[in-house]
C-alpha cells in the first residue's frame, strides 16, 4: 500500500535568502541596499538572462519584501490578460519577461512608466535579453535601457548542487552527491526544472516511504 502524500514540500517562497548567489554579487547587493534605502535614485534597474537563471525569482523577492513592509507594488508580466491603470499608492513597479510583453501590455508599461516617473517610483524589470535588443516599442524599450543593466551569470555545476542539496534539506529530504550529481548530468539544467523536478522527487518519496535513490528517480520517471 502507497502513503498518500502529505501537504508538504511546497515550493517556498522567493527571498533575496534563498536565491543562490554564484556571480550575480553586484546585482543582489545593488537590490539589497535599495531594499535598505540606501539608493534613493528613481532610475530604473532591469537585469536580464535565459529561462530559469532566476530573473523571476529575484523579481518576486523584492516585491515580496516590499509587501512584509506593507506597501502595495504594481506588477505586470506577459502572462497578463489585462492591466489596471497606474495607482498612485505603489511603492515600487515591477515588469516581469518584458521581452514577451503584447502590444496591449506594452502600452500598460509605458503608460506605467511615465507615470512612476513622475512620482519618483522604482520601476524593475526582466527580459530575456539586454533592453536594447528588446523587441518593444522605441519609447518603452529606451525608458528600460537607460537606468541600471545587469545581466545575470549562469550558475556553475557546484553552485547548481549547493542549491538543489539547499531546497532538499528544506523539505527534509536526504540526497546523496550520487543522485544530485544524476540529476545534474540526465536532465534540464535551469534551476526551475531542477526545482520542479526535485519537488516530484519529494511527493514519491512520501508515497514510497523510501530514501531517493538514482533507481528510485528511474522508476518515478518511468511510472510517470
Amino acid at each position: 500500500m502507497q502513503q498518500m502524500p502529505l501537504a508538504l514540500g511546497l515550493p517556498p517562497q522567493p527571498s533575496m535568502e534563498n536565491f543562490v548567489v554564484g556571480a550575480n554579487d553586484l546585482l543582489c547587493q545593488a537590490l539589497t541596499g535599495w531594499l535598505a534605502g540606501l539608493d534613493p535614485s528613481p532610475a530604473p534597474m532591469v537585469w536580464w538572462g535565459p529561462t530559469g537563471s532566476g530573473k523571476s525569482h529575484l523579481l518576486r523577492a523584492v516585491a515580496h519584501a516590499l509587501s512584509q513592509q506593507g506597501i502595495q507594488v504594481g506588477w505586470l508580466d506577459a502572462a497578463q490578460a489585462t492591466q489596471d491603470g497606474f495607482d498612485t499608492r505603489w511603492g515600487a513597479v515591477f515588469m516581469d519577461d518584458c521581452h514577451a510583453l503584447s502590444p496591449h501590455a506594452q502600452h500598460a508599461a509605458f503608460n506605467w512608466f511615465v507615470h512612476a516617473q513622475d512620482a519618483t517610483v522604482k520601476v524593475m524589470a526582466t527580459s530575456a535579453c539586454p533592453p536594447v535588443d528588446l523587441p518593444l516599442r522605441e519609447d518603452l524599450r529606451s525608458r528600460l535601457a537607460w537606468g541600471q543593466v545587469f545581466a545575470l551569470q549562469p550558475l556553475t555545476d557546484a553552485q547548481r548542487a549547493q542549491a538543489v542539496q539547499a531546497r532538499a534539506h528544506a523539505l527534509g529530504l536526504s540526497l546523496s552527491e550520487d543522485v544530485t550529481r544524476f540529476m545534474l548530468n540526465h536532465f534540464a539544467r535551469d534551476m526551475v526544472s531542477l526545482m520542479a523536478l526535485l519537488e516530484q522527487l519529494d511527493r514519491y518519496a512520501w508515497q514510497t516511504q523510501r530514501v531517493p535513490t538514482i533507481p528510485m528517480l528511474k522508476a518515478m520517471l518511468g511510472s510517470t
